[in-house]
């Protein structure tokens, strides 16, 4: 959908990352996330969009928004999607509806309308969804030191895994690829028939990605012969599948040390050899952690973090001023902290709710502004 076309139906439009936390410095990027209601022929049609992250720099606009111009990092969400991330308590997106009035650059009434509900919105799913960005930011600290303290010295070759190119050559991705995809279906069929209460049934079948886990990471030694046992491999074979496993990971963990080498900026690269590690994505986990857990116990998204006191703290970390042991103790203690903090907020946000508010702010928002145009 083109700009002008998501533009002429936007609700809510806000500035947000590092100058919303009160923790930007002078070269930090301008980040726009906002909500719009797709035309008619969306809701009652084929057609379907679920957000807009490129051409703002590109496309021309309605001249309503002059400070997306030229911006790079805007995402707008179709607002179905913005809600079933919602639902989800996605950090990214529960913190557009809590920033202070000053970094919104519109607000429709069916905006305000949204905003209304943002107390509502917020669940024990922030316990997951915060702790996972969390530790994703984490593990990128802990991958980008081990490369800096001790970077591979050369690309993994077949041989260094007992491999030979002539006559005993590494599976290929599709070849691991499709027997991974009937141990995945083996799995999923015996859980299918164990006939568990409905919720463990759902977490088991619907919540847990078995494909990604599989093909992602190296099939322990240990479950090899269970392995083999369920798909009635050799042991030749399992044994291949197992070391070509771990030559695909060694090769595609080089290509990812090649790329952050060579993507990395000089002022990132010196900060980086000064305290050791990714300031910028530690002060991130420590952030996300301490947000988690103030919503958790406090019931309130504190986007702010000069209100919430730690902004100072949060730049001594990104500016590499922090030692890397204090910091990663802190991270340790705050993830302890996440999972144990009690709450009396809900479960999860629920459906029918989440459902009824989408059918209000589509009714309120109408068809007539923008309708048909530019899909």
């Amino acid at each position: 959908m083109e700009r002008i076309a998501v533009e002429s139906r936007l609700i809510l439009l806000a500035l947000t990352g590092s100058h919303a936390y009160g923790t930007s410095r002078p070269e930090s990027d301008f980040d726009y996330k906002g909500v719009f209601i797709a035309p008619k022929d969306y809701y009652l049609g084929f057609k379907t969009f679920e957000q807009k992250d490129t051409g703002w720099d590109t496309e021309p606009g309605t001249g309503l928004y002059p400070m997306l111009d030229g911006v790079k990092d805007c995402t707008v969400y179709e607002l179905r999607k913005f809600l079933s991330l919602v639902f989800n308590n996605n950090p990214n997106i529960l913190e557009t509806l809590w920033m202070d009035r000053e970094f919104y650059a519109h607000i429709s009434p069916v905006g305000e309308k949204l905003l209304s509900y943002r107390s509502a919105f917020l669940s024990q799913k922030v316990r997951g969804s915060f702790a996972g960005y969390a530790y994703a930011q984490i593990k990128r600290v802990e991958t980008h030191r081990k490369w800096l303290l001790h970077p591979p010295e050369r690309k993994p070759v077949p041989q260094d895994f007992g491999l030979d190119d002539d006559n005993y050559k590494p599976l290929t991705k599709a070849e691991m690829n499709a027997f991974l995809e009937f141990l995945y279906m083996l799995v999923r069929d015996c859980i299918e028939f164990l006939e568990p209460a409905q919720q463990l049934r759902d977490l088991l079948l619907e919540k847990i990605d078995y494909k990604a886990i599989l093909k992602q990471h190296p099939l322990a030694e240990e479950v090899l012969p269970r392995v083999k046992e369920y798909t009635r491999a050799t042991n030749d074979f399992i044994h291949l599948l197992h070391v070509s496993q771990g030559y695909r990971q060694a090769l595609n963990e080089w290509d990812a040390y090649c790329k952050w080498k060579l993507g990395r900026n000089p002022e990132r690269k010196a900060l980086e050899k000064k305290c050791g590690y990714d300031a910028k994505h530690m002060s991130h986990c420590i952030r996300l952690l301490r947000m988690g857990i103030e919503i958790l116990r406090d019931g309130v998204l504190n986007v702010s973090r000069k209100k919430a006191g730690d902004a100072g703290f949060l730049l001594a970390i990104r500016n590499g001023d922090v030692a890397y042991q204090e910091v990663k103790e802190m991270a340790d203690s705050l993830f302890e902290e996440i999972k144990s903090v009690a709450s009396s907020l809900p479960e999860q946000v629920d459906q029918e709710f989440l459902n009824q508010v989408c059918v209000e702010l589509v009714e309120m928002e109408g068809w007539e502004r923008g309708a048909m145009s530019g899909c």
